[in-house]
This record gives structure tokens, C-alpha cells and sequence, in this order.
């Protein structure tokens, strides 16, 4: 299983760096293509929304066929859009690009929380999700001062074309080296819809709707806009902006994973840490034209404390039953990556029309925004059963 592991560990960097690239690109590509901030932040959405709805039928798949054939012919979907992507001449392209990334990233992490969930004792689940961010999380920072210095030194269709060729590669050691678990007793029997019957998941969904969207979103892409328009950043400030906070994801990442057996509770960690990314973006509201190493440390505690997702992910599975963990953990991913696709939408719509004014005020919408939908999540999330293992 290990080097299975190592395989889906190198598949998830790519899927991280795929998630966050266009905050550096963006300058770029609205230079040479014509894709402006929106244009950029309707791609970045579909990327999320495409690769929420492939969840369903990849839960299906992991517990019928297994995770070895799922995520590789998924990671070989991803290098075309790579490629797609290197060959753009407008939006239109990129977009296209983006869903495909999405489709083909979508079965790479809940491959590896499958594995987990089937060999590895439940206890030690929150911290195998947690390292496996974390270390996955190495393509956020790839995707920030590394890829800026790149384009400058290769140009960035020439870049794309590399990660494209070093995609494909990573596709098939996955169907090289990937061993697929025992299938457990009853495996392709149930459906969805009974776990969502199970009326103690509902305010766990709720959290994982709002707890991955704030730092996805601006780490994604908002924040290279911002910088450029509020502060006048160039792509190497943008680099170091988006690096900080990307290692302040993976810092994050690692600091959850033990803490539910440290502190002896899921909900009341994941709860406070989602309350430091509140307190954060409430700086951001008040602070917006800040600068300097005020705003770079809201950015990275936004980075830090938004780090709850895999916990919110052992959350959940700690309810699943044997035989539906695939479609259990690819419920929750749906939840989670949709909500930062249909954020990305929103936001794009809230930076459009609060354009022309003040540089900071679209700025302050879409911080108000992701404040908002944090605040109404975290109040359901309330109402959870708390469950260790």
C-alpha cells in the first residue's frame, strides 16, 4: 500500500496546485487572452462544481470497482485539461480547461480517505486526512512564488505543457502501484440516500458546506486580484503572498490531524478553528487597505485556522457504515468542494458589481460574503453530535 500511497500522495500535490494556480495566472492571462477576474472566477467555479458532482458517481465506483482504476483514468482526464489549458486563445478555453481539471482531480483524494478508511484503524483516520492534506498541500505553495518564477522563466503555456506531461506521468504509476483494499461485506449494496437519511450528518454537512470555502476561495484566486487592485502587486508580491498563506494551509493541515485525540472532541475543535477564520476575515472587513504584514497574517490565519476540512471529513465517517464508505466520504467532498464552486460564482457576481468604485469595496463584499455563510454554518453545525473514534 505504500507506494500506492506515495502515488496518490504526488496525484493530490497536482490536484492542489490545479485548485490555487489562477491567483498567479491571473495578471497574465488577462494580458495575453483577455480573461478578466470574473471570466477567471466563473472557471475556478466550475473546476469546484464539476468536481463536486463527479463525487456521486466516483462513491459508487470506490465501492464497486475500487480506487486503483477510479483515481488513475480520472488523473489522465485532468492532464487533458492541462493541456487544453497550454493551447488557450480566450476564456472560453480556460473554462473548458478548468472543468476538465476538475472531473479528473475529483476521485484523487477520496481514493486515498477510502484506503484509509478500509485498512487503517477509524482513530488514527483524522490524522491520515490530515497529513495527506497537508503533505498534498505542497502543490498550494507550487502554485505561488514557484509557478510565478516559472512563468517569467518559461512562459506560461510552456509551463502548463510541463505540469500536463508530469500529470500524465503521475496517472500511471496510480495504475502501476495502487493495490485496492478488501472489499467489505455488502459492498455495492445501499445508496446515497441512505446516508442521507442519517438525520446526525446534516449539521456536519452544513460545516463542510462553509468550512473549506474561505480558504479555497482566496487562496484560489482572490487573492492575486486583490493585491494587484488594492495594493498595485506584481506577480512576484503575488508569488510571496499566496505562498505564505499556502503554508499556512499546510501548517494548518498537520496541526488538526491529532488534536480530536488530544483534546477528546471532533466538534468543539473543528468549531473554534472555524471561529479563528471568522475573526480573521472580520479583520480583512475593517482592515481592507491594511497592506503590509497585517494583512499577510489575516490571509494566513484564514490559511491556518481554515484548515478544518479533513477533521469535518473524520467528523462524518465516524457515522458511516462499512459498506457505503466510499459513497460516504464522496458525499461529504461534494459538499465541501461544491459550496466552493457555487462560492467562486457568487463572488465573481459580488466583485462585478461592486466594481467602479473604491478599490477595496468588491474587495470587502467578498470577505463579507464568506463571513456571512461561515457564520450561518457554524450556527447548525451547533447542533452536532460530537463522536470520536
Amino acid at each position: 500500500m505504500i507506494a500506492g500511497i506515495a502515488a496518490l500522495v504526488a496525484a493530490y500535490v497536482l490536484s492542489q496546485f490545479y485548485r490555487a494556480f489562477l491567483a498567479v495566472l491571473a495578471p497574465v492571462l488577462e494580458a495575453e487572452i483577455g480573461a478578466g477576474a470574473e471570466d477567471l472566477a466563473a472557471a475556478s467555479g466550475l473546476l469546484f462544481l464539476v468536481f463536486a458532482l463527479a463525487q456521486l458517481p466516483i462513491g459508487s465506483a470506490l465501492d464497486r470497482v475500487g480506487p486503483r482504476v477510479t483515481a488513475s483514468v480520472g488523473l489522465g482526464i485532468a492532464a487533458a485539461g492541462a493541456a487544453v489549458f497550454a493551447m488557450a486563445q480566450g476564456p472560453g478555453a480556460v473554462t473548458i480547461a478548468m472543468a476538465l481539471i476538475g472531473a479528473g482531480c475529483a476521485p484523487v483524494l477520496v481514493s486515498s480517505y477510502y484506503i484509509f478508511a478500509r485498512i487503517y484503524p477509524a482513530a488514527v483516520f483524522g490524522t491520515l486526512a490530515g497529513l495527506m492534506i497537508g503533505i498534498g498541500s505542497v502543490g498550494n505553495i507550487a502554485s505561488s512564488l514557484p509557478l510565478a518564477a516559472a512563468v517569467e522563466a518559461f512562459g506560461w503555456r510552456e509551463t502548463l505543457w510541463g505540469v500536463a506531461g508530469g500529470t500524465l506521468l503521475v496517472a500511471v504509476a496510480l495504475a502501476l502501484v495502487v493495490r485496492d483494499p478488501p472489499r467489505a461485506e455488502g459492498a455495492g449494496q445501499g445508496s446515497t440516500l441512505d446516508l442521507l437519511r442519517m438525520r446526525a450528518l446534516w449539521p456536519v454537512m452544513a460545516m463542510m458546506v462553509v468550512c473549506y470555502a474561505p480558504a479555497a476561495g482566496l487562496r484560489g484566486l482572490w487573492v492575486g486580484p486583490y493585491y494587484a487592485d488594492v495594493f498595485g502587486a506584481d506577480a512576484a508580491a503575488i508569488g510571496v503572498a499566496t505562498l505564505v498563506m499556502g503554508g499556512a494551509m499546510v501548517l494548518g493541515n498537520f496541526a488538526y490531524g491529532p488534536l480530536d485525540r488530544v483534546l477528546g472532541t471532533r466538534k468543539w475543535l473543528i468549531f473554534g478553528g472555524n471561529l479563528g477564520v471568522l475573526a480573521c476575515l472580520a479583520g480583512l472587513i475593517l482592515w481592507p487597505g491594511a497592506g503590509g504584514w497585517v494583512t499577510l497574517a489575516l490571509f494566513a490565519g484564514i490559511g491556518f485556522f481554515g484548515a478544518s476540512f479533513p477533521m469535518v471529513v473524520a467528523h462524518g465517517r465516524a457515522f458511516f457504515p462499512p459498506h457505503l464508505m466510499g459513497r460516504g466520504v464522496t458525499l461529504l467532498n461534494l459538499f465541501g468542494i461544491g459550496a466552493v464552486g457555487l462560492a467562486q460564482v457568487a463572488t465573481g457576481r459580488i466583485h462585478g458589481a461592486l466594481e467602479g468604485g473604491a478599490a477595496v469595496l468588491p474587495y470587502q463584499g467578498i470577505f463579507a460574503f464568506f463571513a456571512v455563510t461561515l457564520t450561518v454554518g457554524m450556527g447548525i453545525y451547533l447542533f452536532s453530535r460530537d463522536r470520536t473514534d
